[in-house]
């Protein structure tokens, strides 16, 4: 088990064109209210691509922001829980132990892990530093998303315990890294989209890239 901390916040404009983030997080201690839309008072600037059920609250490991200070000595004392624009974070779990449909208790809530996130340009614009949202992606560091199982609250300072892992469950460190492959086996891509919890979207998308592989003559040899 580990300790969580809690992070909530509105939207920042980023430019004159109109462009809004909601990345910025401060720490709240809680009690908080989470829903199967997240926690009350979180606001997301795309929903297309951040928060609702299916990503409704966002983690991201402690320990990965040690990794990153290293690479970006410039904007070091950035790199702490909370910047990159997640709701949750702790010591203990990250994309290596962790898989896909993995459930987890934290306070009085069911969280279920649907998938993992995708960097995007505003991590840069975040830190003031370009790539690190593409060293994110090469490192796999990405955290992940929950879906909500059971609405409770939360308060920092709660245990996060993983309560179950379902049969055939795929880490997301081996599901980023197999989707980051260049032309991985339609094989490989086909036994990821069976990861069960995974998030429809994903699975799709994954099937979908396992028809062009085999289409464009993906049918290599296994490694």
């Amino acid at each position: 088990m580990a300790t969580v901390q809690l992070f909530s916040g509105g939207l920042t404009k980023i430019d004159a064109e109109g462009q809004w983030t909601g990345i910025h997080k401060q720490a709240i201690s809680g009690p908080v209210q989470l829903t199967v839309d997240g926690l009350a008072g979180d606001m997301q600037a795309d929903r297309r691509v951040h928060g609702g059920p299916e990503k409704a609250l966002h983690y991201y490991a402690a320990e990965n922001y040690r990794q990153l200070a290293e690479r970006f000595p410039g904007v070091a004392e950035q790199f702490v829980p909370g910047s990159i624009g997640e709701n949750v974070s702790a010591n203990g779990f990250d994309e290596w132990n962790v898989s896909i449909g993995d459930i987890f208790r934290i306070g009085g809530s069911l969280l279920q892990v649907s998938q993992p996130r995708s960097p995007c340009w505003k991590i840069d614009y975040r830190y003031g530093s370009d790539g690190v949202a593409r060293t994110i992606a090469e490192t796999g560091l990405t955290g992940w998303y929950y879906r909500v199982l059971e609405p409770g609250m939360l308060s920092a300072g709660d245990e996060l315990e993983l309560v179950d892992r379902l049969p055939g469950a795929v880490s997301l460190a081996e599901l980023w890294q197999v989707w980051r492959e260049h032309r991985p086996h339609p094989a490989q891509i086909e036994e990821l989209s069976r990861a069960p919890g995974l998030n429809a979207d994903w699975r799709r998308k994954l099937i979908e890239r396992a028809r062009w592989l085999r289409r464009h003559g993906g049918e290599r040899a296994l490694r």
